[in-house]
């Protein structure tokens, strides 16, 4: 009725409480839990007739430099691949359609101000390691320190290995520098690993690595193995000096601390997958799971077009694999000129959660052999497998990284228009997630 201007409360409208006419929020106190946090702000977040937004005054940032703004925004974006940061300097443009956030100016400057001295520096996670135990009194591992401040991994590996920032921290005894490189950037490189079964296996087989006989193990998961050894290494095994796979993996055991931080990566992303994945048949044993994200160098080798002798170029985003009949189309969504030429920048976005619009060479007609074997595939035994991510990279700390390619499984023709290039219409087999289908679909609304 609006007899009341103003409530005032402690730990009382947390949840429980359905008032849609609140338009205005107050945080007077503090809060680490990122759950009463969201409830808290839920508060004001009901529509509600003649109610335009939800304003939102913050008297806590000012008066608490450590207070984490990062991971209460990032809980407010979801699945966000462009970092906290990047999200807040474009004004927070990858939010669902309909939803916006505004902040001040100044507001905003404060805010990435107080990221970069927290989390958003190699010194700021230095000085929160430091403190961490005394000042939370949970153990410093690394799932801990992570699920506390509400960090992505990225954050971390962005900048350097978890123990290595301990070191420099003061409570972690220095260790070998041994292969640190090449295991930081691997770590790096598999903080978006999200398949169960290539986990589980990682988790099972590396602590025995180096008495396991590559004669006893399947092709399956010698190619599961080749899938790590180019996430660590990045060149064939002629160029890194080894005679094997599992020789080579062995070797990163020499620097036993960042091999135990290894596994305890993969346990804490096995822990952290919130997809429901499961295997896809192509023809032949593949480590390939639904929906589950992989680099270029993984998704290629468990194609079996990397093998551990050779690793042959791929220039563009199209791949025909002859002796397995498979065509792989690897998809970037949101394409930067700089980084593609006109003739590369392809208009790709989903219709719905089936239907996959996509755009071919601009060198390939419908009349090309590339063409009728798109328009004919499933006549004539072919597949065609689908690929996707967002955008081509994104800052990780203080490095670029590469972002991952989500797979959506197998796709059959449906139609096409023009020629040089064609425009074509994918049906996937599976639908499109959720929460997928609101990056894949962006384009088609502007």
């Amino acid at each position: 009725k609006g007899d009341y201007r103003f409530i005032f409360v402690v730990d009382l409208y947390n949840e429980g409480v359905d008032i849609p006419e609140v338009n205005t929020v107050l945080f007077l106190r503090p809060t680490e839990s990122l759950t009463v946090f969201l409830q808290q702000l839920g508060r004001g977040l009901r529509l509600s007739q003649d109610k335009e937004c939800l304003t939102v005054l913050d008297f806590i940032g000012q008066a608490n430099k450590r207070y984490d703004f990062e991971g209460k925004i990032e809980a407010l974006l979801s699945n966000t691949s462009k970092g906290v940061q990047r999200e807040i300097k474009e004004g927070f443009i990858s939010l669902p359609k309909g939803c916006f956030i505004q902040l001040e100016k100044k507001a905003r400057e404060y805010i990435l101000d107080n990221i970069r001295q927290a989390t958003g520096s190699r010194i700021g996670i230095v000085s929160r390691i430091t403190t961490f135990e005394e000042d939370t009194g949970k153990p410093l591992t690394l799932s801990n320190f992570i699920e506390h401040y509400h960090l992505n991994l990225k954050s971390i590996y962005g900048r350097d290995n978890f123990s290595r920032l301990c070191v420099l921290a003061g409570v972690k005894d220095d260790f070998e520098k041994i292969y640190e490189v090449e295991l930081t950037k691997a770590m790096l490189r598999l903080c978006a690993v999200d398949s169960r079964r290539w986990i589980s296996f990682l988790l099972r087989i590396l602590p025995q690595i180096e008495q396991i006989d590559e004669s006893e193990i399947s092709s399956i998961e010698l190619n599961m193995l080749t899938m790590l050894y180019y996430t660590v290494w990045q060149k064939p095994l002629n160029a890194c000096g080894f005679n094997s796979v599992i020789e080579s993996i062995a070797a990163l055991k020499r620097n036993k601390t960042l091999f135990a931080e290894l596994l305890e990566l993969l346990e804490y992303r096995f822990n952290s997958i919130d997809i429901v994945d499961e295997p896809v048949y192509l023809g032949f044993d593949s480590p390939l799971d639904l929906y589950c994200n992989y680099s270029r160098d993984q998704l290629l080798t468990a194609l079996e077009y990397y093998t551990p002798e050779k690793m042959p170029s791929m220039r563009e985003g199209v791949l025909y694999l002859k002796d397995k009949d498979i065509d792989v189309l690897l998809v970037t969504l949101n394409k930067a000129e700089k980084d593609y030429s006109p003739t590369t920048l392809y208009n790709d976005y989903s219709i719905n959660e089936f239907l996959f619009h996509w755009q071919s060479q601009s060198t390939t007609s419908d009349t090309s052999s590339t063409g009728q074997r798109y328009i004919h595939h499933k006549q004539q035994g072919s597949k065609v497998l689908l690929f996707v991510r967002e955008y081509k990279t994104e800052k990780a700390g203080s490095a670029n990284l590469a972002l991952p390619y989500t797979f959506l499984g197998l796709a059959d023709y449906v139609s096409h228009e023009g020629s040089r290039p064609m425009n074509i219409v994918w049906r996937l087999r599976k639908p499109i997630p959720a929460k997928y289908l609101k990056k894949t679909n962006k384009l088609i609304v502007g």
